[in-house]
Protein backbone atom coordinates (compact mmCIF):
# COMPACT_ATOMS: atom_id res chain seq x y z
CA UNK A 1 0.00 0.00 0.00
CA UNK A 2 1.31 3.43 -0.96
CA UNK A 3 0.14 6.77 0.43
CA UNK A 4 -1.58 8.91 -2.21
CA UNK A 5 0.36 12.17 -2.68
CA UNK A 6 -2.74 14.34 -3.22
CA UNK A 7 -0.69 17.26 -4.51
CA UNK A 8 -3.66 19.66 -4.38
CA UNK A 9 -4.75 18.45 -0.93
CA UNK A 10 -8.34 18.02 -2.10
CA UNK A 11 -8.81 14.27 -2.50
CA UNK A 12 -10.79 11.65 -0.67
CA UNK A 13 -8.17 9.03 -1.58
CA UNK A 14 -5.85 7.99 1.23
CA UNK A 15 -3.71 5.25 -0.32
CA UNK A 16 -3.53 2.74 -3.15
CA UNK A 17 -1.91 -0.46 -4.34
CA UNK A 18 -1.23 -1.21 -7.99
CA UNK A 19 -1.29 -4.77 -9.33
CA UNK A 20 -0.88 -6.08 -12.88
CA UNK A 21 -4.58 -6.00 -13.76
CA UNK A 22 -6.10 -3.92 -10.96
CA UNK A 23 -5.75 -1.05 -8.54
CA UNK A 24 -6.95 -1.12 -4.94
CA UNK A 25 -7.91 2.20 -3.36
CA UNK A 26 -8.46 3.17 0.28
CA UNK A 27 -10.47 6.31 0.92
CA UNK A 28 -10.01 8.67 3.85
CA UNK A 29 -12.22 7.91 6.82
CA UNK A 30 -12.79 4.24 5.99
CA UNK A 31 -10.84 1.06 6.44
CA UNK A 32 -12.59 -0.69 3.54
CA UNK A 33 -10.69 -1.05 0.29
CA UNK A 34 -12.09 -0.91 -3.24
CA UNK A 35 -10.46 -2.94 -6.00
CA UNK A 36 -11.00 -1.84 -9.58
CA UNK A 37 -10.01 -4.58 -12.02
CA UNK A 38 -9.70 -4.94 -15.77
CA UNK A 39 -12.57 -7.43 -15.74
CA UNK A 40 -15.05 -5.15 -13.94
CA UNK A 41 -13.99 -1.52 -14.55
CA UNK A 42 -12.22 -2.12 -17.86
CA UNK A 43 -8.56 -1.94 -18.76
CA UNK A 44 -8.58 1.67 -20.07
CA UNK A 45 -10.14 2.95 -16.83
CA UNK A 46 -7.83 0.94 -14.59
CA UNK A 47 -4.74 1.99 -16.52
CA UNK A 48 -5.78 5.66 -16.24
CA UNK A 49 -6.41 5.23 -12.51
CA UNK A 50 -2.94 3.73 -12.12
CA UNK A 51 -1.44 6.73 -13.93
CA UNK A 52 -3.36 9.22 -11.78
CA UNK A 53 -2.45 7.37 -8.58
CA UNK A 54 1.26 7.57 -9.37
CA UNK A 55 0.90 11.25 -10.40
CA UNK A 56 -0.84 12.02 -7.10
CA UNK A 57 -3.59 14.08 -8.67
CA UNK A 58 -7.09 13.52 -10.06
CA UNK A 59 -7.76 9.98 -8.89
CA UNK A 60 -10.77 10.69 -6.67
CA UNK A 61 -12.50 12.78 -9.35
CA UNK A 62 -11.80 10.15 -12.01
CA UNK A 63 -13.31 7.43 -9.84
CA UNK A 64 -16.42 9.50 -9.08
CA UNK A 65 -17.06 10.38 -12.73
CA UNK A 66 -16.10 7.12 -14.44
CA UNK A 67 -16.03 3.99 -12.28
CA UNK A 68 -17.65 4.80 -8.96
CA UNK A 69 -19.58 1.53 -8.61
CA UNK A 70 -17.47 -0.64 -10.94
CA UNK A 71 -15.34 -2.18 -8.19
CA UNK A 72 -14.97 -5.90 -7.54
CA UNK A 73 -17.49 -7.29 -5.09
Amino acid sequence: MKKYADINNDSGVDSFEINDSSITVWFKGTSRSYTYSYSVAGQPHVDEMKRLAVAGDGLNAYINYNVKFKYDR
